[in-house]
């Protein structure tokens, strides 16, 4: 495939694979339709019958050279597989689409400090597993770095001290870069306000502009309530997410809200879906919820 794409790369191949697809030609006449000299025009057709583009035979004096069309056929079958990927329903790239639909609305709207203090947005999961089980995915670092990024994104520091004036860190980079060569992500800190073990978790967290000034202020209020489903006890969650110290320069995370904290909750579901017992039964290999939890890979 790649010997195939380079000799497609050349326009003046690309020229002569045109006229052939017409029907099989000789050099001197492909080199007169192509407004080309004779033997550049003979180096590019050796060059794509290597490629295993082309094909020829003298007749007489002539040498005829005729496409050979499966080559064309299978590049186009892969060219098709890779925009179907790209094209998938609820795929990657349809959330790239909605974000930037998002990202130049609230860039229009983003006039002035404070343009959207006040918006809020709520979060419905029904969850398996019990509250308690749920509150541990919610305050334990090392559980916590398992669903709290969205898609494509790796916990890469995470602080959360669960108890009132608990300080919290939280910054992500890309699920790919593994060794921290690419730029952060994106990173937030924040103080824990209110908790009620099993049911309130409450906090606030700013994600930081590149120069290191706040975004914007998030006010997190996290209900749990028990509930019983077929396979036994759940947990319904509600999260009501409220914006205020907005900046101009925020209307880029505020854009990314709905679909990124959506994806967290969905992979926070998905994980206790995948370990809805206790996923650390032994307490004494538990983690602390006020240690942290640094990727010493990365470079902050």
């Amino acid at each position: 495939m790649d010997a195939l794409l380079t000799a497609l790369a050349d326009p003046a191949r690309w020229r002569l694979v045109s006229l052939l697809a017409e029907r099989p030609r000789p050099v001197g006449v492909l080199a007169r339709l192509a407004e080309a000299r004779q033997p550049q025009t003979t180096k590019h057709l050796q060059a794509l019958e290597r490629a295993g583009l082309v094909t020829s035979h003298r007749s007489g004096q002539r040498r005829i050279y005729a496409l050979r069309t499966a080559p064309l056929r299978d590049l186009a079958a892969a060219l098709s597989r890779l925009a179907d990927t790209a094209d998938q329903a609820g795929g990657p790239r349809e959330t790239y689409d909605r974000y930037g639909l998002g990202l130049n609305a609230e860039r229009l709207a983003a006039k002035e400090p404070g343009w959207a203090d006040g918006r809020s947005f709520r979060f419905s999961r029904s969850l398996v597993g019990r509250p308690e089980l749920v509150w541990r995915h919610l305050t334990e670092t090392s559980l916590l770095a398992r669903w709290w990024t969205p898609d494509d994104l790796r916990v890469s520091e995470l602080v959360f001290e669960a108890r009132p004036g608990g300080r919290i860190v939280h910054e992500y980079r890309d699920a790919e870069d593994a060794d921290g060569s690419d730029l952060v992500a994106g990173r937030a800190e924040g103080v824990v306000e209110d908790v009620q073990p099993g049911e309130r978790l409450a906090y606030r967290l700013s994600p930081l502009l590149p120069g290191g000034g706040l975004a914007f202020t998030a006010h997190l209020d996290l209900g749990l309530r028990p509930t019983s489903t077929g396979a036994g006890m759940g947990t319904d969650l509600d999260v009501h997410f409220r914006i205020t110290d907005s900046t101009v320069e925020s209307a880029d995370f505020i854009a990314g809200i709905e679909i990124g904290f959506g994806q967290s909750l969905d992979k926070l579901a998905a994980t206790l879906a995948a370990h809805p017992h206790d996923p650390d039964p032994d307490p004494s290999t538990r983690h602390d919820t006020s240690t942290e939890h640094t990727d010493k890979r990365s470079t902050t």
